[in-house]
């Protein structure tokens, strides 16, 4: 690649935080309209890389050069204004806002000094229209689901005049048909000589619409090539530092099928209702059971999960826990009887911020830690150091805030935290979103083995070979029913698909078919 040929080009990139050196001479560059892969495990320095690039963090070292010219962005917006919009893996956007205001925030359009609305509502419409996204731009952003959002902040970004699109796992809540449509709109962009750099661990993903990749290694780029004379099993075996033979001596599938025990019941709902997401759900988990949710977005498992961990109050069915009649008021109520739930949204509704590893591990389990008010700091420090070693999060320690870890490494200090109370059904809304492929074997390797000790499971995950690789049974939800129960022989990708699209399973009678 020319110096003619190059947008970006970042070389020798350092950046350390107190006791991690989070880069070590990374190097990233793009050519203009081209569409750039850059993947690596969970703590490799993807992340730090990119907010050095967009002026969220100041490198210790190395060199960047953008659109031909030397550049030190000191903010975000220094960034934006120079031609680049970034899309985070977690939605920045302001809920309380409407739709229109969140994509034209500070660049609202004016007629006579006052914000011309209607040109603004129209406008967003517009745009939203190019990602086949319809909804009422006048409502706020927060009464949409994380698909709408996620889409909202991919509209803000092209909105405005830029040359390099940053897109940090763009498709992690997005299903299939909405992650066409959002492929669709970088070969666009790609079209008219916008750049893309691309973060995602789903392999699949990156052969379908990027030119080259770079990979990152314990903060190195130990790779940077043409996406087409790199195989999945090359590529997966330089994220890992092993060689190819290894990798697949090692079976890199991200679950693995295990023996289901007999179980005996321990959650059973039926007939779950709550207007208008869901209209009808039974479910059941046995103990040792790893039973999964599968449906397109607003098919209404987050729903269904948030009903049984009492977020949200029933309003039709029944729920029996532990062998008897339960009615949840609140998730406290859940938690007490041995309910854990890590949900889809780890930014809004999972980590504190500014609060370290170690409090946002032990948040559920304070009560117990606690007499008279008085945390027990020695027992605390030994559940988060035995936690930390367990899942492997990789720290510079204990009171590091967590908002400086990875986004897998944050997802594993809310799997600890849940896992630290001793639970007995746990529920774990998209597990291995950001996950990367070497974690997302660890993650399920210890759900196995929590299950296999008795623990239940409901698990929701948008990828179907997950849930019917790690799972014993899998519930189908459609239209905020379920549709389908699959175990055994009939558990799987193509049987989930035909069931979601059709509301019932391939052997089913023709009377009981929905027309």
């Amino acid at each position: 690649m020319t110096a003619q040929k190059k947008l970006l080009e970042m070389e020798n990139v350092t950046k350390s935080f107190v006791g991690v050196r989070a880069l070590l001479g990374a190097s990233l560059t793009v050519a203009p309209g081209e569409v750039h892969a850059l993947v690596g495990q969970n703590g490799a320095g993807k992340s730090t890389l990119i907010k050095i690039l967009t002026g969220a963090y100041r490198r210790d070292g190395g060199s960047v050069r953008f659109a031909g010219r030397e550049v030190d962005f000191t903010s975000p917006g220094a960034a934006q204004t120079a031609g680049i919009s970034t899309i985070y893996q977690e939605v920045n956007l302001v809920p309380l806002r409407s739709v229109s205001e969140n994509i034209f925030m500070g660049r609202e359009p004016k007629r006579w000094g006052l914000i011309d609305w209607r040109r603004m509502n129209h406008d967003a419409a517009e745009l939203l229209g190019r990602f086949d996204v319809h909804v009422d731009v006048t409502q706020p952003l927060g009464g949409y689901n994380i698909a709408v959002q996620q889409m909202v902040a991919l509209a803000r970004a092209v909105s405005v005049d830029t040359k390099l699109v940053v897109m940090d796992e763009p498709t992690s809540s997005l299903d299939e048909r909405e992650a066409e449509v959002l492929f669709g709109v970088i070969r666009q962009l790609k079209g008219e000589g916008v750049s893309t750099i691309f973060i995602t661990h789903r392999l699949d993903e990156l052969y379908a619409v990027c030119d080259r990749v770079s990979v990152l290694r314990d903060g190195r780029t130990v790779f940077e090539g043409d996406m087409e004379r790199v195989g999945k099993l090359e590529l997966v075996a330089k994220m890992l530092g092993k060689k190819p033979q290894e990798v697949a001596a090692g079976g890199q599938t991200a679950f693995e099928k295990r023996d289901a025990a007999s179980t005996q019941p321990l959650l059973e709902a039926r007939g779950l209702g709550r207007k208008p997401k869901v209209l009808g759900v039974d479910v059941s988990v046995g103990a040792g059971e790893i039973v999964g949710l599968a449906g397109l977005l607003g098919a209404g498992r987050t729903e269904t999960a948030r009903l049984v961990f009492g977020a949200d109050s029933l309003e039709a069915g029944e729920l029996r826990f532990g062998g008897r009649d339960v009615l949840f008021g609140s998730p406290a109520d859940a938690i007490h009887a041995g309910i854990g739930f890590s949900s889809e949204d780890r930014k809004a509704e999972g980590i504190i911020p500014g609060m370290s590893v170690q409090e946002n591990l032990t948040l559920a389990l304070l009560p117990s830690l606690a007499r008279a008010g008085v945390v027990d700091r020695a027992r605390q420090d030994e559940v988060v150091k035995t936690f930390i070693k367990k899942l492997g999060v990789k720290t510079a320690g204990p009171h590091q805030p967590i908002r400086e870890l990875s986004g897998g490494n944050q997802q594993k200090v809310l799997l600890a935290r849940w896992l630290c109370t001793n639970p007995k059904l746990l529920i774990l809304d998209e597990p291995t979103r950001g996950i990367d492929v070497g974690a997302k074997g660890e993650i399920q390797a210890l759900i196995n083995e929590l299950a296999e000790a008795g623990l239940g499971v409901l698990m929701i995950s948008s990828e179907l070979e997950e849930l019917s690789e790690g799972c014993d049974r899998v519930v189908v939800l459609r239209d905020g029913k379920s549709v389908a129960e699959l175990d055994g022989d009939d558990l799987t990708e193509d049987a989930m698909m035909n069931v979601i699209a059709t509301g019932h399973t391939a052997d089913a009678p023709l009377e009981s078919r929905a027309l």
